[in-house]
């Protein structure tokens, strides 16, 4: 079960960021995703370290002010690794999307730290590297 839980949660984060076919992207669903305090770090190409706010708000501005359409990214594979109550993930990913214009493909990976809170798995810090 916790597999599955952990599956969708991490389906719904790649989701979030979604704006295909003028949907508007909710990429305020992470704020209940990650836990209060959650780590967020990009390592490159430039490192970076987040605050939960200063994750969501470019983000959402981009996603929302025509400069980034038709953009999903999507987990092309992963291991999740889980005990009792904390598991860890890693994943490659892909991206694609029309930025400024001008369609765009690119890809990574990505890490999560997953804790099982009272209400149900969360992710507590996850990380990612842009390779193009």
């Amino acid at each position: 079960m916790s597999k599955i839980e952990i599956d969708a949660i991490t389906a719904e984060f790649f989701g979030a960021f979604d704006n295909r076919g003028g949907k508007a992207a909710d990429v305020a669903r992470i704020r209940r995703l990650v836990i209060p305090g959650g780590v967020i770090v990009l390592t490159g190409p430039k490192y970076t370290v987040y605050t939960m706010e200063e994750f969501i708000e470019p983000r959402e501005r981009l996603l929302s002010d025509g400069r980034l359409a038709e953009f999903s990214e999507w987990e092309t594979s992963e291991r999740t690794e889980i005990a009792g109550d904390i598991a860890s993930r890693f994943g490659a990913y892909r991206k694609a999307g029309v930025l400024d214009g001008k369609p765009f493909q690119g890809g990574g990976t990505k890490t999560f730290q997953f804790v099982r809170t009272p209400e149900g798995w969360r992710i507590a810090a996850f990380s990612w590297y842009d390779q193009s």
